[in-house]
């Protein structure tokens, strides 16, 4: 399985990116999926996640109430829009998936569950 993240940019702060996860080789359908960031010079850290039913979703405290997971099955693809920009969200964004179906072993909120990375895509706010 390999995970082609897209959409990150350069963008003014208070503005709207919309990043994209698509998977070759298998659709999202039964396997959750997570979107995680790097800022330079920091730990990568989790930013959201969707269970592998689509029924729930996880979010950072940082990005509640401005980020929302989601995806389309027909589509193969977990997005993630973020709105209200801020020049912290500055970071290379990378989606993951689990190897397992229907997996509920690790946290969600762990890089560590997760079995299958894109190459990550660059989301650069300016102030």
């Amino acid at each position: 399985v390999q995970l082609q993240a897209s959409g990150g940019g350069l963008v003014q702060a208070g503005g709207s990116l919309r990043l994209s996860c698509v998977a070759s080789g298998r659709t999202f359908n039964n396997y959750a999926a997570g979107w995680f960031r790097q800022a330079p010079g920091k730990e990568r850290e989790f930013v959201s996640a969707i269970n592998w039913s689509g029924g729930s979703t996880y979010y950072a405290d940082s990005v509640k109430g401005r980020f929302t997971i989601s995806r389309d099955s027909a589509k193969g693809t977990v997005y993630l829009q973020m709105n209200s920009l801020k020049p912290e969200d500055t970071a290379v964004y990378y989606c993951a998936t689990d190897a397992a179906p229907r997996y509920y072993g690790g946290s969600l909120y762990s890089d560590k569950r997760y079995d299958y990375w894109g190459q990550g895509t660059l989301v650069t706010v300016s102030s």
